[in-house]
């Protein structure tokens, strides 16, 4: 019997450690090579540095760049970041040390149904709903405001139709805050009761243990969350074609129309009938298969280097 679980213990051993190194090195080395493989003949027809900094995109002459796909991607997922990143944070603050403990499974549960609601429901709510709403009053509001500041009133130019970046960043915050406030909650969950009563016994208030006890202690859990968001807003499709306005241009306002790399390879694939085009459409994959991993390790980095200072 001794022989029998040993072998046994072996043999899931490995096959557990074989599927580990393959999702987490060989299969992501794969979808790499593959990407680059087809991507090879725009590669050689524009270069690196030409597909990059071109915002041309014309099927019909073959004239290809990916700046503004590029630049519409990083921009409504910033923004989505920084809108969902504090309203997330705060709900989990909520729920973990403020809410009576009736509500608290009411609210947990509301936040994870959120979480299940498919990208493209999230889509027909903001182009039916949502952009109506942002075009007849958030806009001109926010453009009476601010188009008078100085430099602030640029980024508030341009007619407000609702199909834009602030509307496209708005909904994608509202998806990615199920995911960021569940991690983050659970994270909250782990800190030990003894740090906090002991915290309350030394005369801290309640805003002093989440800032100087809870938020140290469970940096790294504020990281996954963090990055798992990230990742959801980068490589969001549906919500977004109905939202951005599929308009391949550098954004230049918060109300300008847009595109971002995911819309394009979701709206071109079946539209590329040259061996150009097609594989352009593979470069502009690469590029957000490259930009992913570098943005999520940028942002695990800096996370982990405030985690060690917090600590």
């Amino acid at each position: 019997m001794k022989k029998k679980g040993f072998y046994l213990e072996i043999i899931i051993k490995n096959f557990l450690g074989f599927w580990a190194i393959f999702s987490g090195l060989f299969f992501p080395f794969t979808v790499f090579f593959i990407l680059f493989y087809e991507s090879r003949l725009a590669i050689k027809h524009f270069g690196i540095v030409e597909f990059l900094t071109s915002s041309a995109w014309d099927p019909v002459s073959e004239t290809f760049g990916g700046l503004a796909m590029i630049v519409g991607t990083l921009i409504s997922t910033f923004i989505a970041i920084l809108i969902a990143g504090p309203v997330a944070i705060g709900i989990a603050i909520f729920i973990t040390e403020l809410a009576p403990s009736w509500l608290k499974g009411i609210i947990t549960s509301a936040i994870e149904l959120l979480a299940a609601i498919p990208s493209i429901i999230y889509g027909m709510w903001g182009f039916f709903i949502l952009a109506d709403f942002m075009r007849s009053y958030v806009e001109p509001f926010l453009q009476k405001v601010f188009i008078p500041v100085p430099l602030i009133g640029k980024f508030f130019s341009g007619p407000p139709t609702g199909i834009d970046v602030l509307t496209t960043s708005l909904v994608l915050s509202i998806m990615i805050i199920p995911f960021m406030a569940s991690v983050v909650k659970d994270s909250f969950n782990l800190v030990p009761s003894v740090m906090k009563e002991s915290a309350h016994c030394l005369g801290a208030t309640k805003w002093e243990v989440v800032k100087d006890v809870v938020i140290p202690y469970t940096a790294s859990g504020i990281a996954g969350g963090l990055v798992l968001s990230t990742g959801r807003a980068l490589g969001e499709t549906m919500a977004v074609t109905f939202l951005a306005g599929n308009v391949a241009q550098v954004p230049t306002s918060l109300f300008s129309p847009f595109t971002t790399i995911t819309v394009a390879l979701a709206n071109q694939f079946t539209e590329a009938d040259t061996p150009l085009y097609l594989s352009s459409l593979f470069y502009l994959s690469l590029i957000l298969f490259v930009l992913s991993f570098v943005i999520l390790s940028f942002a695990k980095i800096l996370v982990l280097r405030l985690q060690k200072r917090w600590k």
